[in-house]
């Protein structure tokens, strides 16, 4: 799907890949928004090269797909990921690039501050979502899941799997288990791209999610998987324990659990707040 957004006063073309669940970024369109360069194609060229002899092959090794150009005809451009893309905008001087460079400067030194005292990661979590608009209870909610996800990607890791293609497999069978969706028919459901499922549930939701993950967690630790497949198996054995529970709520309610609901109505993510109008 392609899109032409706004950045900086200048149209940038953009194209969400579904099945990466990523957004790629002209990085032409980029370059001339934030240089005002008359030959943006030649300006990264020039920048592209200094790049590589400098060994940034993860940022220019973009990826080529066909957008629309300004004479209406599609052509192979390079595009950026969101990461490359960031990087791209730190080698760039240019006086319209220094507010994404103070930027990342300050996430960068907040995330060595969360290393160094994890607590400031739960502080500023919850001061993140009370700026959107979240209530109280979803937030406690909210952090709480947080906590039950560290502990479950920490079995994980103990099990010997740490890489996040992998987490992501275990994910999908245990939230398949518990909500009879795959995690991308889940954020269809709710009208979702790139945003984080969680943060789009409503507590009730939340709940049942943490009780997948804790279970799985429990039985992980009790069996001591060796293999990958043992894991899976675990994943969606706890995502079962969760699904039992989401039946047996849908029947007491005659609704269901998974809902449309996201963040663009935050306040209706809180069940308990419903139940009490």
């Amino acid at each position: 799907m392609n899109k032409v957004q706004i950045f900086q006063d200048k149209q940038v073309r953009t194209h969400w890949d579904a099945e990466r669940e990523e957004w790629y970024f002209s990085v032409v369109d980029v370059v001339g928004a934030l240089t005002d360069s008359p030959d943006p194609r030649n300006y990264w060229k020039v920048l592209k090269h200094r790049l590589k002899k400098e060994g940034n092959q993860s940022v220019t090794n973009c990826n080529q797909l066909k957008m629309v150009s300004s004479d209406g005809k599609s052509y192979k451009t390079d595009v950026a990921d969101t990461k490359q893309l960031l990087r791209i905008i730190q080698s760039i001087p240019s006086p319209k690039a220094e507010p994404f460079k103070q930027w990342l400067a300050q996430v960068g030194a907040e995330r060595l501050d969360e290393i160094a005292d994890p607590e400031k990661a739960i502080v500023r979590g919850a001061d993140f979502y009370r700026a959107k608009g979240y209530s109280e209870g979803w937030i406690n909610q909210r952090l709480q899941s947080i906590e039950m996800r560290k502990e479950l990607t920490d079995e994980w890791k103990a099990r010997g799997i740490d890489q996040e293609r992998d987490y992501a497999i275990l994910t999908n069978e245990m939230t398949r288990a518990w909500s009879g969706l795959t995690v991308r028919d889940y954020k269809e459901v709710k009208g979702l791209k790139k945003e984080n499922l969680r943060d789009n549930m409503t507590n009730l939701e939340l709940v049942l999610n943490m009780l997948a993950e804790v279970t799985t967690t429990a039985i992980s630790r009790s069996r001591q998987p060796e293999t990958f497949d043992e894991s899976r198996n675990i994943a969606i054995e706890g995502g079962n324990v969760a699904g039992s529970a989401r039946r047996e709520i849908e029947q007491r309610t005659g609704q269901p659990v998974v809902s449309a609901l996201n963040a663009t109505d935050k306040l209706a993510l809180d069940t308990s707040i419903d139940s009490m109008d």
